[in-house]
């Protein structure tokens, strides 16, 4: 009989296949290349030997022409539009000794704390009334002492009970440590949106290099996690490698394993891909300097590279990079960015334990709403929309939707009602202005059929409606 945590060896990540597959790229013939791209821009996907070609391009002219591809794609699936949420760290408490982690066990420099749900509470509040309508709540392995996972549990009660005026939030995505099937049946009764985790490093040697203590040692308790996701009903998971453990190339063919273990195995893949580069982080001489550090030409490359693999999968860009870094990689494939972000227990509510509570240094300090008129200067529409999750239109079904590019249909005009709801309830004057001035833009722009709903649902948010989506 089975235990509840008994480990199943990940045998779809092959590292000899990489390997191979590196070799066999070398270095690629640019009528090779063009081909790939010219796939690529079919929306049809890449297989892990094309992916391979691609990484090895060098030549300036090039990867100008993969930018060229991904910009067309991005566009042709998800339009102008970016997610906003921000992360909700509850606790800083871990188990693990990871060394690139100001979380891990053995740290004494960091300040250790676990929010109460009044403390957690506080915290939802100041983030709906900055404007946020979904959060990603983050916590350690370890959670305070007689609460177990109870912990979790209750804290998304609490963000989704708290309320300021009509202002709520709206979908809770979940990054907590790997659970067992009957715990993933808990998480998902709690109406979560996405669960999301990442592998940190798909290379054996590296993971068992960094990962000195706790739990999360076992590399395929870990790699697994998502098949016991799926397996009790949750069909919207986020993977995510930490890169600079290891070489990038690797950890991309990786990835491109393991997703196409879970469609193989469960007919949809990740719904979102997360990019974390390591950053410095309080008592890790390791974060401070990478083993293996990803340029910035590379970073822009392999984004580029991942919204062409996988066209209909969400890209996830953290304020762990900086303004111009986050800027330079919207048009590329990025569709999903975090805003005025605090990655420590209690961060939003003041300075009180400071950095010294923070899991890693931030690159992007910037409140939501610079971030929101920012984004509206460059011709982006902000998006808060959370229909999808509240509609089921998740895992296959959202594919279903998405593959014959029906779901411009429904993201489009949810997209400028959620930014026009922002904008009236939140926004200062001139982003206010700004961004007003881009859903008449857009207005103006849209199809017939798109743009007859769009203006209905902005008219309905300038009548007084709030939540109003298709």
């Amino acid at each position: 009989m089975k235990t509840p945590r008994e480990t199943v060896p990940a045998t779809f990540i092959d590292e000899a296949a990489i390997a191979a597959q590196l070799r066999a790229a070398g270095n690629p013939e640019p009528t090779r290349v063009r081909d790939i791209l010219a796939k690529a821009r079919q929306l049809e996907g890449l297989d892990a030997a094309e992916v391979a070609v691609l990484m090895g391009i060098e030549e300036p002219a090039l990867a100008e022409e993969l930018f060229a591809a991904a910009r067309k794609v991005k566009d042709e699936i998800y339009g102008n539009r970016l997610v906003l949420f921000a992360p909700l760290y509850i606790s800083n408490l871990c188990r693990n000794e990871c060394a690139y982690c100001a979380f891990r066990a053995g740290n004494r420099e960091l300040v250790r704390r676990a929010l109460t749900q009044e403390e957690i509470a506080a915290e939802v509040r100041i983030l709906i009334g900055q404007g946020h309508k979904r959060v990603l709540l983050v916590a350690g392995e370890s959670y305070p002492r007689g609460q177990g996972f109870d912990y979790v549990l209750e804290a998304i009660e609490t963000i989704y009970r708290t309320r300021v005026g009509r202002g709520e939030i709206r979908r809770v995505n979940v990054n907590v440590a790997p659970l067992t099937v009957d715990e993933f049946k808990q998480l998902k009764a709690a109406k979560i949106g996405t669960y999301q985790l990442f592998q940190e490093t798909y290379h054996r040697p590296t993971y068992a290099a960094v990962h000195r203590g706790g739990p999360k040692r076992d590399y395929d308790w870990r790699v697994t996690v998502f098949d016991r996701a799926m397996e009790a009903g949750i069909d919207d998971v986020g993977i995510g490698v930490l890169f600079g453990l290891y070489d990038w190339k690797f950890e991309m063919l990786a990835m491109q394993q393991h997703i196409r273990h879970l469609e193989d195995t469960f007919g949809v893949g990740p719904h979102t891909i997360s990019v974390p580069r390591l950053e410095p982080a309080l008592g890790s001489d390791l974060a401070f300097h990478p083993p293996h550090p990803v340029s910035d030409a590379d970073f822009k490359k392999l984004v580029a590279i991942l919204r062409l693999a996988v066209p209909y999968t969400g890209i996830i860009m953290s304020t762990r990079e900086n303004a111009a870094t986050r800027r330079a990689t919207f048009q590329l494939g990025v569709s999903q960015i975090s805003a005025g972000s605090r990655c420590n227990p209690g961060g939003y509510g003041g300075p009180k334990d400071g950095h010294e509570a923070e899991q890693f240094q931030l690159g992007d300090h910037r409140s939501l709403d610079e971030v929101v008129r920012d984004l509206a200067g460059l011709g982006f529409t902000p998006s808060f929309c959370t229909a999808c999750y509240r509609l089921g239109r998740t895992g296959a079904d959202f594919m279903d939707l998405a593959k014959p590019g029906l779901i411009k249909h429904h993201c489009g005009p949810n997209a400028l009602s959620s930014c026009m709801e922002y904008l009236l309830d939140y926004a200062r004057p001139e982003t206010r202005r700004a961004g007003e001035q881009l859903v008449e833009r857009e207005l103006a722009t849209l199809e017939p059929s798109v743009g007859e709903i769009s203006r209905r649902l902005v008219a309905e948010v300038r009548a007084n409606q709030r939540d109003v989506f298709v």
